[in-house]
């Protein structure tokens, strides 16, 4: 029998059909098998997903009060569910304008966003996120503060290199150019309070985010005091290690310095001289930076009430 079905398979036979069948069978099983499992790992897939979707858009509700984009979703420091911003004019150009709305009315940044949260946290309006170099401020002179680009001879300005830091101000706080500061005897620049915010996420421009103060430099930029705090967002993922200027230096070693370097430096590839500091060049500890805060949300108070006379003709509404 053997020999007579190898001569049938040298001869080409056909398989006989009880066997063709078994194989047949065999290879209809296999491929069920197969798709049973594919579809079960579909099935797993599909459920991980939704379970994905539906976490994430948990926490986007959690954070912003609603369902937001991708983009919006990497800046989860911003309490902007307040708060919104609206861009007018092409950027970058003289016309561009960022206003702040809340409930569907126009507001300034700089007079209707609060200094403090019911937390003991701070907000901080983001002017230039990090890793731009266009110098975007709170137009102090304008009616609702919006945010513009800078000038200088007819000139949009632009720092020489990006910044690395979300950098902006502290509503509710102003530097009073008629006072003299006791000790390193210079009086302040006529702005809010500037904010340097160390975290890892760059933050939208307009974007208003809750942050934590942990030092600050008084640096001096021709004759003028200018404080510069250092900040950090209190949805930084080093947030909770992070409390005053020694923990930025084991977290974080030498940041500060890069920090202090670059505001000294920045104004040389145009020709002009370093800035100075004051405080023996130190970055002060996150008590003095709040005692600073306190101070010049002391000297806005009396701006705005009218105590101090606005001979600097700043817009008050």
């Amino acid at each position: 029998r053997r020999r007579r079905r190898r001569r049938r398979r040298r001869r080409g036979a056909k398989v006989p059909p009880q066997k063709k069948d078994r194989v047949q069978q065999s290879r209809l099983d296999t491929m069920t098998s197969v798709s049973k499992v594919t579809s079960a790992m579909m099935r797993s897939i599909a459920r991980r997903t939704s379970t994905t979707q539906v976490v994430n858009t948990r926490a986007i509700t959690h954070h912003h009060g609603g369902v937001v984009s991708r983009r919006h979703l990497r800046s989860t420091t911003t309490v902007m569910s307040a708060y919104q911003s609206s861009k007018v004019g092409d950027y970058p150009s003289m016309e561009f304008r960022c206003f702040y709305e809340k409930d569907g009315k126009k507001i300034s940044p700089w007079h209707d966003v609060p200094l403090k949260n019911a937390d003991g946290t701070f907000n901080f309006i983001c002017e230039i996120p990090k890793e731009t170099k266009a110098k975007m401020e709170v137009a102090t002179d304008e009616k609702l503060t919006p945010i513009k680009q800078d000038t200088k001879k007819g000139k949009l300005r632009d720092y020489p290199y990006n910044i690395n830091w979300n950098y902006g101000m502290l509503p509710q706080t102003w530097e009073d150019p008629k006072h003299v500061h006791p000790t390193m005897d210079v009086k302040g620049d006529n702005d809010p309070v500037d904010v340097v915010e160390i975290g890892s996420t760059q933050l939208e421009m307009g974007s208003v985010t809750s942050v934590k103060p942990l030092g600050v430099y008084a640096m001096i930029d021709e004759g003028e005091l200018d404080w510069k705090v250092i900040c950090i967002s209190t949805s930084d993922p080093k947030a909770s290690q992070i409390n005053d200027v020694a923990d930025v230096e084991k977290h974080m070693p030498g940041e500060l310095e890069k920090i202090r370097v670059w505001f000294r430096d920045y104004k040389t590839p145009d020709g002009k001289p370093q800035n100075m500091f004051g405080l023996d060049d130190r970055c002060m500890p996150s008590a003095y930076a709040k005692d600073v805060i306190e101070e010049t949300h002391e000297f806005y108070n009396a701006l705005k009430s009218g105590k101090r006379s606005n001979d600097e003709e700043l817009s008050l509404e």
